[in-house]
């Protein structure tokens, strides 16, 4: 690992800085902060912690002095100052002589000495910052570190490989006791660089922030030499069938398993509600070779690599069967019966170590967060992309370690009953407690047409409303600049085309795990008398305005049929289904199909729990309703675009963002399937009969 400081950034955070009266250490030290955390080797999503002794002035005018440490909530790749909020450091000093304090009164007291009151909690290690009688401090869960402290005989290569230079801390749980180890091992050995602190990480120390950062760049390229002096062969290979299966073949029915069903609201007799989480799959040749090995049900259940990704990832992953391409029924009997067995032995974990706490804490919910598939990578999941994506990351870095570990020796990890206890920690239990998710959120979406207006404005609605969202369109600028906007997963698909329809469905369950939700969307308005209309305009009309959106529902069914958990299919069908105008028969006879479509779908599928409901709109600024259809149409009337626009019961122009409040509106009637919502602003002609 090679040093990324620069002296011209250096200054440069100096320079601009100090423009807000922030002195130049604590500048120094958002430096080196971020400059560890741009390294996921050394620190990933919010792990690890910095800090820096100085003095500030309160309110009152009175110098005080202060440790800037780093606070909850912030990414160290990322941070600015006030991601480093100061703290009192003489009150923090007097709790050393003290034998004992939770980490609740901890907290409070830490809080009670912020010099800003609305500043984040300060670091659950900030006593150990406090502590240490060194100016910076920096701490990481470097995974060369982990390595050699991750053994039977940890300790000990760890002192071959640092002596004197570290003071060596054996596991203790994050908090008031660490800190007091810490002390202790720091104060025995006055001339120690930093700490390690086994089964947990590094914290070097320093006089000036690049002392402290250029020692934990060397302690672990220390590290990483004694890895590679002691690597031995890894993994032997396990037998695996002929051919497997893809990632997006069997993320739908992964996810499916880990679904948890929940009563919920639900009132005897009803579906149960199901408490869902978005995948994220990860394969690469180290991921293949880890969940390809022939002990692969030893090593990857012996747990985590560093305590605080318990939290993330649970204690261990799940392993399942290898899937051989073709037919899946078999495989995904296995594969459920091990989810299965999985929360039966979650549950009993939970059930042998609550008593040590009176039975107070509450069980999480059982499922896996990091499913192991042979011959396919490693599934993550998590209540949204973001949380899928961590403990995806999370994961890797455990391949990554237990490699190199079984390389030397032999995995080991903490205990059972630790791991619990830093995975039922009551800190993480009170964010969980008020933890508040949006409606739609554990929610895939996809969106036909996602492109165009009606498109982007109801992707914009179910991201509002908590959803993962996949915009379907042709390939091109307009699907590139939603992408890029934010708008959703951007996917090429021609919905007139099998082939391009099935492998959309497949980056969408490779990316997220499935789909819940569909908006049959894309359309396009042919015009012209009846009569005189040729074949091939009318084929051409029905392809995209009908056959499309069986298409696209067909593949979305199959999604959700192998999910198993309920879906909901929308259709934005037209008034033109129900009120047809001269020369629209050619755009009206497909949309008056497609009503039949919805409700066939709601007929013939609801008792899997898949609803089907569709959107009548009218009027709405869009690749349908063209700028020169509206001059076109408005001229016809001889009346003006604005009153053309305005022309129903309620004299207001319904726009995209009110289709879109539609379709969100029939995606959260749970009880609700083969209805038609009207956004027309009032058309009695168009009103169902």
């Amino acid at each position: 690992m090679k040093s990324a400081w620069s002296e011209r950034e250096a200054a440069e955070f100096v320079e601009r800085y100090a423009a807000d009266g922030i002195g130049e250490d604590l500048a120094l030290r958002v430096y080196t902060t971020r400059l560890l955390g741009s390294e996921p080797r050394l620190v990933m999503h919010g792990g690890g912690n910095t800090s820096v002794k100085g003095r500030a002035r309160d309110v009152t005018g009175t110098d005080l002095d202060v440790l800037y440490v780093k606070g909850s909530g912030w990414d160290m790749g990322t941070i600015e100052p006030p991601g480093l909020p100061a703290v009192q450091l003489d009150p923090l000093l007097g709790l050393a002589e003290i034998d004992a304090l939770s980490d609740e009164d901890m907290v409070n007291l830490q809080r009670r000495n912020l010099l800003d009151s609305k500043a984040p909690n300060p670091s659950v290690e900030t006593l150990l910052h406090a502590w240490v009688p060194r100016t910076f401090i920096d701490h990481t869960h470097a995974n060369a570190a982990l390595v050699l402290t991750d053994q039977p005989h940890g300790e000990e290569i760890c002192r071959e490989v640092y002596g004197d230079r570290a003071a060596i801390v054996p596991y203790i749980m994050p908090g008031f006791d660490l800190a007091k180890a810490a002390k202790a091992a720091a104060d025995a050995h006055p001339e120690a660089e930093g700490l390690v602190l086994l089964k947990h990480g590094l914290f070097t120390f320093g006089d000036t922030a690049q002392e402290a950062y250029e020692l934990m760049i060397e302690w672990v390229s220390l590290a990483e030499a004694r890895i590679e002096r002691g690597r031995g062969s890894v993994f032997a290979a396990a037998a695996m069938p002929g051919a497997v299966a893809s990632a997006s073949e069997i993320a739908p029915a992964i996810r499916g398993m880990l679904t948890n069903r929940q009563r919920g609201e639900a009132h005897e007799g009803e579906t149960a509600a199901f408490e869902r989480f978005i995948l994220e799959h990860r394969t690469s040749p180290a991921i293949l070779a880890y969940v390809g090995g022939s002990e692969l049900s030893r090593y990857s259940q012996v747990g985590t690599v560093t305590p605080d990704h318990a939290i993330r990832t649970k204690p261990l992953p799940v392993v399942l069967p290898a899937p051989p391409a073709g037919d899946l029924a078999a495989w995904t009997r296995e594969a459920r019966a091990a989810v299965e067995a999985y929360r039966t032995a979650y549950t009993a974990y939970f059930e042998r170590h609550n008593p040590r706490y009176d039975g107070t804490k509450r069980m999480l919910d059982p499922s896996p967060r990091v499913v192991l598939v042979p011959g396919v990578g490693l599934f993550a999941s998590g209540r949204d992309a973001g949380g899928a994506a961590a403990a995806a990351d999370l994961a890797e870095t455990t391949v990554d370690v237990i490699t190199d570990a079984e390389s030397m020796d032999r995995f080991e990890s903490i205990t059972e009953a630790e791991l619990f206890d830093i995975e039922y920690w009551s800190l993480e239990q009170a964010k969980l407690a008020g933890a508040k998710e949006k409606a739609l959120a554990r929610h895939v979406v996809v969106v036909t047409g996602g492109a165009g207006a009606i498109g982007r404005a109801t992707a914009a609605g179910f991201r509002a409303a908590g959803a993962e969202v996949a915009l379907f369109d042709l390939p091109g600028p307009a699907l590139d600049a939603a992408g890029e906007a934010g708008a959703g997963l951007a996917v090429p698909c021609d919905v007139t085309d099998d082939a391009s329809v099935d492998r959309a469905f497949g980056i969408v369950a490779a990316r997220f795990g499935g789909v819940d939700i569909l908006v049959s969307n894309a359309g396009a308005a042919w015009r012209g008398p009846i009569a005189d209309v040729t074949d091939d305009v009318l084929r051409e009309s029905f392809e995209l305005n009908f056959f499309a959106h069986q298409r696209v529902t067909r593949a979305a069914v199959r999604t959700m049929r192998a999910q198993g958990t309920g879906g909901c299919l929308l259709f934005n069908v037209s008034k033109q289904a129900v009120n047809p105008g001269p020369d629209f028969g050619p755009y009206g006879l497909p949309k008056a199909a497609t009503l039949g479509l919805v409700r066939q779908y709601a007929i013939e599928h609801g008792w899997e729990g898949i609803r089907s409901n569709g959107v009548n709109a009218d009027r709405i600024r869009s690749g349908v309703l063209t700028d020169e259809m509206i001059a076109a149409r408005s001229e016809a009337r001889g009346v003006t675009e604005d009153a053309y626009m305005r022309g129903n019961l309620l004299g207001r122009e319904v726009r995209a963002e009110d289709v879109a409040g539609a379709f969100v509106s029939l995606a959260l009637a749970r009880a609700t399937t083969g209805a038609i919502l009207t956004v027309d602003g009032g058309n009695v002609a168009a009103a169902l009969r």
